[in-house]
Formats: C-alpha cells, structure tokens, sequence
C-alpha cells in the first residue's frame, strides 16, 4: 500500500516535527511510504496576501499533483497545513479520490475560529487550547504575533479549516481519548474520529539508579507553558541540594533567566535533541508546568522510555501517558500541590519505582506493532 505523507514544517523544529519523522520512520518498515513537506518561506508578498484569503497557494497545489502524478498514493496522510501547503490541498485529494486521514497534534484549529470574538477567553487563565492570554484592555483578542492583518487571516483559515474537518470522507487521528470527546463535543460524527498516538524511539539501555541531582524541562520557555510558576514552586522545596536545568528557547527566556539564574538555576538554551535526551536520562526527574491541553507530550514520554519520572498537571490527556493514580500528577493551576510532588523526591526509593512504572508503561502503551496494527486496522475500516 502506497502512503502519502504531507506536511508542512514548523519554522522552529518542535515536538510535531519530530513526532511526524518518527512515524515516517516506523511506517517506512510496513508500507511504500513518500513525502512530500512544504516550509514557510515568503518570496512576494503581494501573493502571500492572496494566497491567505483564498487560502489557496498555487505552488504548493501544483507540488501535490506532480507528486500524485508520480507516485499514485492509495492513502494520504496529512498532519499540518499552515500556511504554505494551504487548505486547497485537500480539494486536490478529493479531486483523485485519494482517501485521506488527518492528524491533529494539537487544539489550535478550534480557537481560530473565534479570535475577533472578545469573549474568546472565558476566564483570567491562559486558553488552554491556543496558549492565549485574556487581554481584557482590547477591543479584541489579537491571536497571530499580535498583528490584527495575520489574525485575520488564521480566522479564515480556521473557519475553513474546521469545515474540512466535517467532509465525510476524512478519517481524523488525534492522540487522546481525550481529544476525541472534545471533538465529538464539537459536533464531529465520533465514528469519523480515532487514536493514533505517535510512536518514539525506545531506549533500551538499562536504568542507571545512580545519584542524580537534578530537575529537567525542556521546550518553549513562554507564559502557557507555566515555567515561572515551575521555578517558584521549584525554589520553595524542600529539595535544597539539587538543581534545575532548562533546556530550550522562547519570549520569556531572557526575562527568566535574568531574574533566575543566581538560583541553582541554569538555562541551556537550544541544542540538539540527543544532547537533550542525554540531560534528561541523567536527572532525577523532569517537570512540566504547561497550562494547554496538549496532544502527546514527546517529553515526558521521552523520559519515561528513559526510566526518568515526571511531574506533570492532571489536565487535558496528559495522564493518558502514565499508569493510573500517578502519585506525581498535580491540580492543575495548583502550584502548592506542585510544590508537594517536587517535595516527594526525597525518597529514592519512591524515585526509583516511579521510573520503572513509568518505563514499563511506555514501552506497552506506544509498542511499535501495536501502533502499526492499529494504524492498519483504522486505514482498512
């Protein structure tokens, strides 16, 4: 069987990227696969405005039918589209009748649709679907890096977006259980919808209970991913002997470090995915603040193939990843309860049957065959 995977890149690599080489990589090894990957770059801008408003880009389309053309797909299977591939490569695939499954990694499609709304933000938090923050001072809720223009333009990308979702023949793949009631909540046939969670790679190495001393995170240092919250509640431990490394880049990095770096804080900025891993096998545990939702966190399922705990909110479907009654699962915006579960590792031995719970896990919940079976069995139904 003939699989096309589309997919445009993010500008900055991140979890998604990664998650889509993966699976191209477990799926190679059971079907003919080939790709085809757009990237952001902008030439004219002049075409750059007419492609948004008809969110329809010429190039991309005529890219998709060439490809069509050459390889003859059976299935294509498409995760992101913004903003170079353009919605119109959908009508491509219905015009040849290609069946065609698509992936969503994250709740973003929901929120566009409603960014001039003012009402958009029903609370003080940051929205757990978009990482936007309630800005009650304006006339509306900017959502695209705060240009009024862009905004516009993702509104009527995600009103057409969500549309696109409700054609009969597309198959949807989300990540969670989670994820798919709040589809079906939408109004999308719950029969339409199925879990597919992303595979990654396993490390087999055996866990090396050796003395470690320190906490991780890792990714986009930004107001909805909680970090000042995760280093205040990391500062009121009692765990007065170890560290926290942070690893990655974003618009509260050089704030945060600035204010936090005298603390037994250090922050590592961008580097390589291995280099990241190799940090992450070798600390007591890594730690999450995030305020979104969420898809599948790479991460914290990263770690746990490493035998590393994680602490991490009760929210969204997060805890879809670990076993039941995880005692390092935290009340969402509570940041006492936070506090307590760092404050937990001070038993060793908690940390050490923690990370083999954890590895254990993984390892049967994201089991290659398994996630190809399941792949085989939703592409046949």
């Amino acid at each position: 069987m003939k699989i096309l995977i589309v997919h445009n890149k993010y500008s900055q690599l991140g979890g998604e990227d990664v998650a889509v080489d993966n699976e191209i990589e477990l799926l190679s090894d059971y079907f003919n696969v080939e790709t085809i990957f757009f990237k952001n770059e902008i030439k004219s801008y002049l075409s750059q405005f007419i492609y948004f408003i008809r969110n329809n880009n010429k190039t991309s389309v005529s890219e998709l039918e060439k490809k069509i053309k050459e390889f003859q797909p059976d299935i294509a299977y498409v995760h992101n589209t913004w903003f170079k591939a353009s919605l119109a490569i959908f009508n491509v695939l219905r015009k040849h009748n290609i069946k065609t499954l698509v992936k969503l990694h994250n709740f973003r499609y929901d929120c566009t649709r409603f960014f001039l709304k003012h009402n958009h933000l029903k609370t003080d938090h940051t929205c757990p679907k978009c990482g936007m923050i309630n800005k009650r001072s304006s006339f509306f809720n900017k959502y695209f890096k705060e240009s009024f223009l862009k905004s516009v333009f993702m509104i009527i990308y995600g009103k057409k977006y969500f549309k696109i979702l409700n054609r009969d023949e597309l198959k949807i793949l989300v990540l969670t259980n989670f994820h798919k009631k709040y589809l079906t909540s939408l109004g999308i046939q719950s029969s339409k919808i199925y879990v597919s969670r992303n595979p990654i790679k396993m490390n087999n190495k055996k866990l090396d209970n050796s003395k470690k001393n320190y906490f991780v995170y890792s990714g986009r240092i930004s107001e909805e991913k909680g970090v000042n919250e995760l280093i205040n509640a990391f500062l009121d431990s009692n765990i007065k002997d170890f560290g926290l490394k942070i690893v990655g880049d974003g618009p509260d990095l050089k704030k945060l470090k600035n204010k936090y770096s005298k603390n037994n804080i250090e922050f590592l900025g961008l580097i390589p995915n291995k280099e990241s891993l190799k940090i992450i096998e070798n600390s007591i545990a890594v730690i999450t603040a995030t305020k979104l939702y969420e898809g599948q966190p790479m991460l914290l399922c990263e770690a746990s193939s490493l035998g590393v705990p994680s602490i991490f909110p009760n929210f969204g479907g997060i805890s879809e990843f670990f076993p039941e009654n995880n005692q390092l699962a935290f009340e969402q915006f509570n940041y006492v309860d936070l506090l307590k579960k760092i404050n937990m590792f001070c038993d060793s031995d908690f940390i050490n049957k923690a990370g083999v719970e954890n590895k254990n896990y993984i390892e049967d919940k994201l089991n290659s065959k398994n996630l190809v079976e399941q792949f085989k069995s939703i592409i046949n139904e």
